[in-house]
């Protein structure tokens, strides 16, 4: 009698976490905090179209391996629905990304991290106009909760201390980013019905396409890639992790739990960026960090479990 061979043992893990939705969504938010972290910090070293650019080619090249053959069974879906493939490619790949990066040669990654906090409003807003979808109480005020977290931690437990924030045309260029990826995360739930896989390769290839030209006219102007230590770590970190694995992350978040209770989400990025100073940089931690953390870990619960109520 011939024994089966069992599966691989990376099958079950695998499998357990694509059904983890809680878990993709805040392993999303850490590498996205990581992301504006990283960005801010080679501001200046390396060009940020080009960084876009070679972002997303990396990420396509990375999944395009595994994804071919979803590709090729979906394609039919794809191209019917065409428009909103290349919308999707438009605002969550190739605008936000363009804008964050560029943003981030102008303002601080403190301002960035609060206007990333708007997210969930954004998020809301766009499914209110575009589809009808308005958040729950319960939602609202998990919002609400977690963005008092995100405040407290920003600014040291001192709300005063908002008064002082300056913003410049790098916030507004940064907002423009949240607004346009509020947008990509309300069209996620009308996507065509495939594969994971070729959802993210296809909008991955098509939002590096979309950013090319872009790329092209930033090396024409002589800003130009420096391939020394520092451009080879940010190009491996953010290929790998806030683009491959946190896309890949968040799209199965949406489509296990919906836009509006995945926003609150986005309230993790300031904690997640916050930690790392505490780990990374010798910041000191504080009684406002622990009492923003509980503040944004609350609001989140109170949100992503509750559904959206349509008008």
């Amino acid at each position: 009698m011939t024994i089966p061979a069992p599966p691989p043992l990376a099958i079950g893990p695998v499998r357990w976490l694509n059904n983890q939705p809680y878990l993709l969504l805040s392993l999303t938010a850490l590498f996205w905090a990581g992301n504006i972290v990283l960005g801010r910090y080679v501001a200046g070293h390396v060009p940020p179209l080009t960084l876009s650019c070679i972002r997303w080619i990396g990420a396509f090249f990375m999944l395009l391996p595994f994804a071919w053959p979803h590709l090729a069974q979906d394609w039919p879906a794809l191209r019917a629905r065409l428009p909103l493939m290349i919308g999707l490619s438009a605002t969550g790949f190739a605008i936000n990304n363009a804008l964050s990066y560029w943003a981030l040669q102008y303002t601080q990654a403190l301002n960035a991290l609060l206007i990333q906090s708007s997210g969930p409003l954004f998020v809301a807003l766009w499914s209110l106009t575009l589809f009808g979808v308005r958040l729950t109480w319960a939602q609202f005020a998990g919002i609400a909760i977690s963005l008092a977290g995100v405040l407290t931690i920003i600014l040291g437990g001192d709300l005063t201390a908002l008064a002082s924030i300056r913003f410049n045309k790098g916030d507004v260029m940064f907002a423009g980013a949240v607004l346009a990826f509020g947008l990509y995360s309300a069209l996620m739930p009308r996507r065509p019905v495939t594969h994971q896989l070729s959802l993210i390769a296809f909008t991955i290839g098509c939002g590096a396409l979309l950013l090319l030209p872009l790329s092209i006219w930033e090396y024409s102007t002589g800003v130009t890639l420096k391939f020394d230590a520092i451009t080879l770590a940010t190009l491996i970190y953010v290929v790998i992790f806030p683009s491959t694995l946190a896309y890949l992350f968040f799209n199965r978040g949406i489509a296990l739990i919906g836009p509006n209770r995945a926003a609150p989400f986005f309230h993790l990025v300031p904690v997640f960026g916050s930690a790392m100073a505490i780990l990374l940089l010798g910041e000191q931690p504080r009684l406002f960090h622990l009492v923003g953390y509980v503040l944004v870990l609350a609001g989140v619960v109170i949100a992503s479990r509750q559904a959206s109520a349509p008008v």
